[in-house]
C-alpha cells in the first residue's frame, strides 16, 4: 500500500506510520507542528520515523487546501488514514476556533482531495466523545448520538456525517473510528495519563474530577494500531463500485475502568503514591465510557486487549527513558 497518514506527529500518528513501514508499505505523512503542545516531542516522534525505511514526512496544514490538493495529485495514494486534529475537549471551551479550521475545515479539504483522487480507502478518526452524555452502557454504533455536550464533539460527530454526504454524492468508501480514552507510550502531554505522571514524579498532587466517580473505556494505542492497520484493506465496499459507504465503528478495550483504579495502577508502575486533589466534574466531561466493539472485531477479526495495568507500566518505561526521571 501507499498510504497517507495525516497527523503523523502526533500520538497515534506516530505509532501508525511506524507499523505500517515496518509492516512493508510506503507512508508519507503530513503534520503542521503546532504549538498546542510540545513541538519538541512532535520532533523527536518524527525523528524515530525518519529511520524507517518507506518514511516521507511535509510540513503541512490540511487547513491549506491549495498545498493538501497539490500532494494528492503529485502522489497517488490507495489508503489515507486521516489523524489530524485538534484535540482536547477542555481545550475546545477556551479556543473554539482551532476545532472549526482544523477539524471541519481540514476534514471537508481532506475529503475534496479524496474526491478528486479517488484512494481505494479513507480512515478517519471520531471519538468515543460524540456520545455525550448517554446513559445506555456499553455504547453502540447504532445508539444516537445527536446532543454532544462539548464542542470537540460536536466537530467529530460532524465529521461523520459529513463524510456519510461525500460518500453517498461521491461513491467514496471510508470508515470512521471512534476512539475510546487512548494512552500509551509518547501520548501528548494534556491527556490524564502524562499529567498524572509528571504530577506524582514532581511531588504535585493530582486533580481528580467528580471526586474520582468517573470510569474510561482506556485503549492501548497499539490495540489501536492494530485495528487501523487490519480496517485498510477493508474498505465497507470492497472493490471500487459506485456505491459509496461510510461505516462506523467503536474501538476500544470494551472494559471500563475506574478513574481511582486507574490511578492505582499507575502509583504501582511509578512506586509513588499520589496526592489526590479531589474537585467537581468539568464543563463538557462526561461520567462513563464503554465501548461494544462487536462491529469491528466481526469485521477485521481483532478487539483490543491489552490490560490497563500492563499499558500504564509501558507508558511509565517509556516516559523514565524520555524524560529521565
Amino acid at each position: 500500500m501507499t498510504v497517507l497518514v495525516t497527523g503523523a506527529a502526533g500520538f497515534i500518528g506516530y505509532h501508525t506510520v511506524k507499523r505500517l513501514c515496518l509492516d512493508g508499505h510506503e507512508v508519507i505523512g503530513i503534520d503542521n507542528l503546532n504549538h498546542y503542545y510540545s513541538v519538541e516531542l512532535k520532533k523527536a516522534r518524527l525523528k524515530q520515523l525518519s529511520e524507517l525505511p518507506g518514511f516521507r514526512f511535509h510540513t503541512l496544514d490540511i487547513v491549506d487546501k491549495p498545498a493538501l490538493m497539490a500532494l494528492f495529485q503529485a502522489q497517488r495514494f490507495t489508503e489515507v488514514v486521516h489523524l489530524a486534529a485538534q484535540a482536547g475537549v477542555r481545550y475546545s471551551l477556551d479556543n473554539p476556533d482551532a476545532y472549526a479550521q482544523s477539524n471541519l475545515v481540514g476534514f471537508l479539504n481532506v475529503l475534496e482531495a479524496c474526491r478528486h483522487t479517488r484512494p481505494a480507502h479513507l480512515i478517519y478518526a471520531s471519538s468515543s466523545s460524540v456520545y455525550g452524555a448517554n446513559s445506555k452502557l456499553p455504547f453502540s454504533v447504532d445508539d444516537p448520538v445527536e446532543h454532544p455536550v462539548s464542542l470537540y464533539a460536536a466537530t467529530k460527530r460532524a465529521n461523520e456525517l459529513i463524510a456519510d454526504s461525500y460518500c453517498h454524492l461521491y461513491g467514496l468508501q471510508a470508515s470512521g473510528l471512534r476512539f475510546f480514552t487512548v494512552y500509551g507510550p509518547w501520548g501528548r502531554p494534556d491527556m490524564a495519563l502524562f499529567k498524572f505522571t509528571e504530577a506524582i514524579l514532581q511531588g504535585r498532587p493530582i486533580d481528580i474530577y467528580n471526586q474520582g466517580q468517573m470510569a474510561r473505556d482506556f485503549t492501548y494505542v497499539d490495540d489501536i494500531v492494530e485495528g487501523i492497520v487490519r480496517l485498510c484493506p477493508k474498505p465497507p465496499v470492497p472493490g471500487t463500485g459506485k456505491e459509496g459507504v461510510n461505516r462506523i465503528f467503536n474501538i476500544g478495550r470494551g472494559m471500563p475502568v475506574p478513574l481511582l483504579e486507574f490511578v492505582d495502577c499507575l502509583e504501582a508502575a511509578l512506586g509513588v503514591k499520589a496526592q489526590r486533589n479531589f474537585l467537581p466534574m468539568q464543563a463538557g466531561d462526561v461520567i462513563n465510557t464503554w465501548a461494544d466493539v462487536s462491529a469491528l472485531a466481526e469485521w477485521v477479526g481483532f478487539s483490543p486487549h491489552v490490560e490497563v495495568a500492563t499499558g500504564v507500566a509501558h507508558f511509565v518505561k517509556w516516559y523514565r527513558h524520555f524524560y529521565q526521571v
